[in-house]
Parts: structure tokens; sequence; C-alpha cells
């Protein structure tokens, strides 16, 4: 806690918001790319120290949230099956699917089971070895070391009764999906400083040319995103468009390069499909030839299961930044954390949980 006070101080954070406002001198609009950066910014008031000027604007970045709603019907369908034990991290079981999440599935008989590594499930399979052993492996760059890991491990030791459900996602790609995408008005992005901790820096810089960007990597505490802010805000007030390490403690321009050896050998890239968003091109990786024996999609024979979300939901707007939470009519009413509609108001990254965990209810401007 020490070390993460010095990233708290209130003083220092008056004087970096005093800052940003007096080198603003026109509108701007900068996106969040992490839903932990998010959280952070609403539980810490971060958003509301900044100038009028400078607004920020809630992205994709919920590894829950963009999961697409088809990917929750086929864990489903593949839970539901005798002689399933079906793994997942927490945050996912209660992700509404079509007609019913994981934990509704869990208290008609499915053996539906939290983990907190994916190594878990290769162990289960390990004991169990009657049981096919299926795990939901979702995320950003940040967790897919350790999927690629528990899959090298299954096949170097024969577990055939071990698969994954793979619904990774990419980052870069998701930018430039949100600042080619017709309406947008996001100018410049803070980058998630934990996925750059596995996939380094290097990526960016065409990204940020390309696009004509600023793209700033920070971190999750007040300091560190402000600091973030501050440097986005000098890079738009200078018509630069640039990639800065603001969270250097962490970050590496070439990130974890075992870790990303790792990644290319066990996936692949894939076009992938965005819950509220669509499909974006080469946006997430699969199982490379090599491990597609433990596909879980093609070993359960899911890979046709289609879905439509709730017209009530527009958690989708939410992710690509072109509604607040508070904004959307059912948002406090018919959708709650407790009767979620979409994994928005689900995930503890999600922006709508958020904003109603925070007392967030009045939309803004209002």
């Amino acid at each position: 806690m020490k070390h993460l006070a010095e990233y708290r101080d209130a003083d220092t954070a008056q004087r970096l918001a005093a800052e940003i406002r007096r080198i603003v001198t026109r509108p701007w609009a900068i996106m969040e790319v992490c839903g932990g950066q998010t959280h952070s910014i609403i539980r810490n008031g971060v958003d509301q120290l900044l100038p009028p000027e400078v607004e920020l604007i809630h992205g994709p970045g919920c590894p829950v949230c963009v999961t697409p709603l088809e990917t929750i019907d086929k864990a489903l369908a593949i839970a539901v099956q005798p002689g399933v034990i079906f793994c997942s991290f927490g945050d996912m079981l209660r992700v509404p699917g079509s007609r019913e999440n994981l934990v509704s599935a869990k208290g008609r008989g499915a053996d539906v089971r939290v983990v907190y590594s994916p190594l878990d499930a290769v162990k289960l399979a390990r004991e169990h070895p009657d049981r096919q052993v299926v795990f939901l492996a979702i995320g950003f760059e940040t967790t897919a070391p350790a999927n690629a890991m528990a899959v090298k491990l299954a096949a170097r030791q024969g577990l055939g009764n071990f698969s994954m459900l793979v619904s990774h996602v990419l980052v870069p790609p998701a930018i430039e999906a949100i600042m080619r995408s017709p309406g947008n008005r996001v100018q410049a992005f803070l980058a998630a400083g934990h996925v750059c901790s596995v996939m380094g820096t290097w990526q960016y810089p065409p990204l940020a040319g390309r696009l004509r960007v600023p793209i700033v990597v920070t971190g999750f505490e007040p300091l560190d995103l402000l600091e973030g802010i501050r440097l986005t805000v000098l890079q738009l007030e200078a018509g630069r468009h640039e990639v800065e390490n603001a969270y250097a403690r962490v970050v590496s321009e070439r990130g974890n390069e075992p870790a990303q050896e790792v990644i290319a050998e066990v996936f692949e890239a894939v076009d992938r499909a965005w819950r509220g968003i669509g499909v974006i091109p080469a946006s997430g990786w699969r199982l490379a030839k090599g491990y597609r024996e433990f596909d879980a999609e093609r070993r359960f024979a899911v890979g046709h299961v289609t879905a439509a979300e709730s017209p009530l939901c527009r958690s989708g707007e939410v992710l690509r930044g072109t509604l607040k939470p508070n904004q959307c009519p059912a948002f406090g009413q018919e959708c709650t954390p407790r009767t979620p509609l979409g994994a928005t108001m689900v995930s503890s990254e999600g922006a709508c949980a958020a904003y109603f965990h925070s007392g967030r209810f009045a939309p803004a401007g209002s």
C-alpha cells in the first residue's frame, strides 16, 4: 500500500489537473481502452477533476464485455453436455447468454466450476480422465500467455480430455476499427498498461502514424491516468500523433518476449466478433494448427451457434464510446447488476457496472 499511495496523492492529482487546465485550449475527446482504467477513473473521480474541454470516452477494454453473445451460448451448449466439467473465471458466470447464464446452467445440474488459472483446469483434466474438461479462454493479450502455456502443458501430458473455448481479442485492431467507424469522435487513446506489459509498445507507432492519433500508454492509479491525460493533451494541442510511455515502471518497448513467443506458437490471428461491435478483421486469436485438437468449438461441434442481443440493451454503443452508460434508458431500470441485460453491467471492469456502483445515474450534462 505504501507504493500505491504514491500514485494516489491528492495534492499531486490537483496539480496535474491544474496543469491540464492550463494547457488545454479547445475540446478534446480521449478514449481509455482498458476497463480497469474506466473503473479507476469513475471510482476516483478522475474525470471530474478535468476541465470541461477534456472528455473521457470509455472504450471496449473490458474482456468480459466484448466476449460475443454467441460465445456465451456456445459455452452453455458445451457446459450442459453429460460428462463435461466446464471451467471459467468467476466474472463470466453471470454474463447473460440468449436465454440463461452459466450460473443458471449450474443450477440445472451442469458441472460448472470457477477456477483461478487455466492450469487449474489442466489439473482437473488430469484428475478426471473419464470427463471432458473445458476452459473458457477469454481476454486481451494479457491473459493469452497463461492460456497458451496451459494448452502446451496439456499436449505435453497427453491430456486428450482437455480443451479450450477460445475468444481472445486484440487491442491494436480495435483502435483501428474505432478510428475508422462512422461518427467516431475519439481523437486520442490511453493504451492499457497491462496489455503493453506483455506485448510492449512496438506495435503502436505504425498505428499512430497511419491513423494520425496520439497513443499514450498508462497505468491504472489516479496519478498514472492524470499524467497520461496530460501527455495526451500536450500532443493534441501541438498537433502531434506519437506513442508515449507514461507507465515505464512496468512497460518496455519490446515487452515480455518469451510470453510473445509462446503466444505465437499456440495461437494464430483470426477475424473476431466483438459483442456489441461486430467483426473486426484479424482482431483475435484461435488455436494454431498444431494445437487444433484442443479446440472445444470443434470438439463439441458448436461452431454453428448464433445469437441476437436484447433490443433493450445498448451496451454496443457504450463499448464503441458513442453512449455513456447512464444515457441508456434501461440503465438502473430494466438493467442492473442483479438483472443485467448486457455484459457491461456484469463485469468487474464493465463501464455500466462502474457507473452503477459509483452512483452515476444522472446523464452527463443533466
